[in-house]
């Protein structure tokens, strides 16, 4: 089981703060499939639910699935991304959006690494989105970490840039 908090949004671009706000909470399960022939691959399949603010909600529930992967390419270097379609709602309507990532993550010390990821999204309708991200995050705790992370956008329908830090934790009900 999967349980997301919403993130909280700030547009810095408006003195009014349209556009900020708590977005939704979501729900979901994630299964792992693998490793296989060096892969580690998971599905993950959830319901975003509108509990946000207006200005960043979507107001209706948002159905996604993601298909994650990794693969160590040595004891320092991993490559990772994932494939993962969404169905947003619009106004009335769901813009179906399917979404590509591909990263590079270098772990800098045991706790600590960072990372360079492009991600696509492709939605039904407008135009691409494309955006190159950087970060890293330092595991605090073996299931707590911090993170800070900066992105540019490289298409006009993308964000211009993005700051963002945070906290994350994980709970595991069942142990193997």
């Amino acid at each position: 089981m999967r349980f997301t908090v919403p993130d909280y949004f700030h547009n810095l671009t408006t003195g009014n703060g349209v556009g900020s706000g708590f977005g939704d909470v979501a729900i979901g399960v994630k299964q792992q499939l693998g490793p296989a022939r060096g892969f580690d691959v998971s599905v993950i399949a959830f319901l975003s639910c509108p509990t946000g603010a207006s200005t960043v909600s979507s107001g209706g529930y948002d159905p996604g699935l993601q298909v994650p992967w990794s693969r160590a390419l040595s004891a320092n270097w991993t490559a990772a991304g994932m494939f993962s379609v969404y169905w947003p709602t619009q106004g009335r309507t769901r813009n179906v959006t399917g979404e590509f990532t591909f990263l590079f993550d270098r772990q800098l010390t045991k706790p600590w690494d960072a990372f360079i990821e492009y991600a696509g999204d492709f939605p039904e309708a407008g135009g691409p989105r494309h955006l190159l991200h950087f970060g890293t995050a330092l595991k605090i705790a073996n299931q707590q970490q911090i993170d800070f992370h900066v992105g540019v956008g490289l298409s006009s329908a993308a964000v211009d840039h993005l700051i963002g830090i945070g906290y994350s934790f994980r709970l595991q009900a069942i142990r193997r």
